[in-house]
């Protein structure tokens, strides 16, 4: 199986159609943002014309009202690295999700199903509000998280409350990891900074310019998607949503939203050069046939 990660706007997707023309592969999608069907331009999901060139998984599947987790994408991820192998395709894992990677190659925590009641009050509060609740039920958990951030607070707030159990001793017997079970081709991508800024910058002018504002729009008039859903919280939504409402312009909307992907390709940078094992191989070419050559020396090699 291969497995093409990395930061925003680092290549990816280009890799991965490569890979799979290459090897009569399946593109398997494993970021976060691209499983939503309301997202296409602003999580820079794969074109139609993209995506007609080799069977394309797990993309644009998702409603942006539906509750979706890193441990529902495992299962559907396995299912379809299944469904490649019994055709005898090769799975081509790619995305910027490292929760989503962990999840499915080291296993999922058995959480018991969250109250629905319980889910729906966390999901509504306040950041601040669900943050300073952690402090008083679950200390190492709200010393271990940003205040600020709201996936992962309401997710670790709702897990005790309803268990009556901390997420981390949830996670102490993590279940179902695929990573013993396949041979794994993994690249890194992580190039010059200064350049995958630049095209975090460039990406987002062309989406304010191909459809993001429509699409951000169209977002936001949904009644039955929550204020804390992902897809209202995606990087371009709320700082559109901001310029619809009057309170800024579209070159300060745009400003913002590049700002934020900055952020954010900066963290998952510092994710992807730290965090996966050391022997995952680690690229900074940012040409497509430089980055396929290489992954076929050594896909040969380990043959």
């Amino acid at each position: 199986m291969a497995l093409i990660a990395g930061p925003t706007a680092s290549g990816k997707s280009a890799l991965a159609i490569a890979i799979a023309q290459k090897h009569r592969g399946v593109v398997i999608n494993a970021d976060s943002a691209q499983v939503y069907a309301d997202l296409r331009v602003l999580s820079a999901r794969p074109s139609p014309e993209d995506e007609a060139q080799v069977p394309h998984r797990l993309f644009g599947h998702v409603d942006g009202a539906d509750i979706y987790s890193a441990a529902r994408w495992a299962i559907e991820a396995r299912e379809e690295i299944v469904r490649a192998h019994d055709a005898s395709l090769l799975p081509v894992l790619v995305g910027g999700t490292g929760l989503y990677l962990r999840t499915l190659l080291d296993g999922i925590a058995p959480v018991p199903p969250i109250d629905p009641a319980i889910r729906e009050e966390v999901r509504a509060m306040p950041v601040a509000q669900a943050y300073a609740q952690l402090g008083e039920l679950d200390p190492p958990a709200a010393a271990r998280l940003a205040p600020a951030d709201t996936t992962r607070v309401a997710r670790a707030l709702e897990v005790v409350r309803s268990t009556g159990k901390p997420l981390a001793t949830w996670q102490e017997a993590k279940i179902g990891g695929i990573g013993h079970q396949v041979r794994l081709m993994p690249m890194i991508l992580l190039p010059d900074r200064d350049w995958l800024l630049a095209r975090c910058d460039a990406r987002l002018e062309a989406m304010f310019a191909g459809g993001a504002i429509e699409e951000a729009r169209a977002v936001l008039a949904r009644t039955d998607i929550l204020p804390t859903a992902p897809v209202r919280l995606a990087i371009g939504v709320p700082e559109i949503g901001a310029m619809l409402a009057g309170t800024s312009t579209m070159p300060e909307a745009l400003a913002a939203a590049q700002l934020a992907t900055r952020q954010y390709a900066k963290r998952q940078f510092t994710w992807f050069r730290n965090q996966p094992p050391a022997m995952w191989h680690r690229e900074a070419a940012t040409e497509t046939c430089v980055l396929l050559d290489d992954f076929e020396t050594r896909f040969l090699q380990s043959a």
